[in-house]
């Protein structure tokens, strides 16, 4: 997973580019965390409780996603996916999941969520 993060220093907006089949990643970094840094350290507690075995699972839903955290993996998806009915589309209309869903090893998320620490706190 290749990730890349910019900063517009003229209207101080932060974004984030992820390879393919992550794009998703990129768009809940930007849009759902953004520059806070106490939600981001906050999520860093919640992998660390998750790691130590004091809470087997953490959700957090945002305005467009929702991010799932267990003790193996993290799942980041758009609210509108998650629902139970499920819909019989032309195969030329399916929706293109990498945008709406994805999915990354516990590990790697924490090493991307500090790095995107790292990177919102440099100014």
């Amino acid at each position: 997973m290749e990730y890349q993060f910019r900063r517009n220093r003229l209207e101080g907006t932060v974004f984030a580019e992820f390879s393919m089949d992550h794009e998703v990643l990129g768009r809940w970094f930007a849009e759902e965390l953004g520059d806070d840094n106490s939600r981001a350290n906050h999520i860093l507690t919640q992998i660390i409780m998750i790691k130590a075995g004091s809470q087997n699972h953490w959700r957090d839903i945002g305005a467009d996603l929702t991010i799932d955290i267990d003790s193996e993996q993290v799942r980041v998806f758009a609210n509108v996916i998650d629902f139970e009915e499920d819909y019989d589309l032309d195969e030329a209309m399916n929706l293109y999941d990498a945008e709406s869903e994805s999915y990354c090893g516990l590990e790697d998320f924490e090493s991307v969520l500090q790095s995107w620490l790292a990177f919102i706190n440099q100014k």
